[in-house]
């Protein structure tokens, strides 16, 4: 195996160059910006992308964000968003916005999101992919002359079918009028409604107003079944314990997880005091006594 070398200075220079790509995006048409020219670049564009910031979301009827639309997010016409129009000088007063395609000879007029089954686009109706058809609406099909409009019979995880869903294109303002996080200020180009590390989920998973929201006070309480996910089952305390030995183990739980550092002798010698301290305590109380342990000499 070979090892990447970098000269003195090489790993801040990657990072630089990094940094670059993530505000320029496509801008720079391939060619990099001069310093004086990069300098100008961030002058002009900064301050304009961080107040007319786009959001934009494949939602569902119910309008939960079922997927947030990030720089490398794929439209019908098969460009990435950060290839589309997403800075704006002053906010178009029509809706929907049109975000149009910016890659030569592409007739894409507004980007307009497609899911995914696995790695491949889901297919229409007439059995042929979502690329296979023309980026005009209706988007017929390029492959066979019966299918003048895409219609997929494709599901998304929400359960409701994806010829029901819309992308939706919104300010920041539009969105937290309806209570949908906007995450913090940042000066990269194309970020579209990622917020944050939970935007990546699906919105079946995620729990904020975004997705499918907090789970109820009822649900959180429910008590764990042969039914849930073994890390929950393995968290759960015998149910003879009393609800302060309920508490002292989930915190035994815990503690069970070996610490940064520690080697084998003292990870077992911590459980085996910790264990001990529990059966004392159970004793006191009167309470029914854990399994006891003995130390092996």
């Amino acid at each position: 195996m070979e090892w990447l070398k970098l000269p003195p200075g090489g790993a801040a220079a990657v990072d630089e160059y990094l940094e670059y790509r993530r505000i320029v995006g496509e801008d720079d048409g391939g060619k990099l910006f001069t310093p004086e020219e990069y300098e100008e670049y961030k002058r002009k564009v900064l301050p304009m992308r961080l107040q007319n910031r786009l959001f934009v979301s494949w939602q569902s009827p119910t309008g939960m964000d079922c997927r947030l639309i990030g720089p490398e997010t794929r439209c019908f016409c098969t460009h990435r968003y950060k290839q589309h129009k997403t800075d704006f000088e002053m906010v178009p007063p029509q809706r929907p916005i049109l975000l149009p395609c910016r890659v030569t000879g592409c007739p894409c007029r507004a980007y307009l999101y497609v899911p995914l089954c696995g790695a491949q686009l889901i297919r229409c109706r007439c059995k042929h992919f979502a690329d296979q058809h023309s980026a005009v609406p209706n988007f017929g099909c390029n492959k066979c002359t019966k299918c003048s409009e895409f219609h997929s019979c494709f599901t998304c995880a929400c359960g409701q079918p994806a010829y029901t869903h819309n992308t939706v294109v919104e300010t920041m303002q539009e969105r937290l009028a309806q209570g949908k996080p906007v995450g913090q200020d940042v000066p990269y180009a194309a970020m579209g409604g990622l917020t944050g590390f939970s935007s990546l989920m699906e919105g079946y998973m995620r729990l904020d107003n975004s997705g499918i929201g907090t789970p109820s006070a009822e649900f959180l309480d429910f008590p764990v079944t042969a039914m849930d996910h073994p890390f929950l089952k393995a968290f759960q305390a015998p149910s003879y314990l009393s609800p302060e030995a309920l508490t002292n183990g989930r915190s035994s739980q815990i503690s069970s997880l070996r610490r940064p550092g520690e080697d084998d002798m003292a990870f077992f010698e911590r459980r085996y005091q910790e264990r001990i301290k529990m059966e004392k305590a159970a004793k006191k109380k009167g309470k029914v006594p854990l399994p006891s342990i003995k130390k092996l000499s």
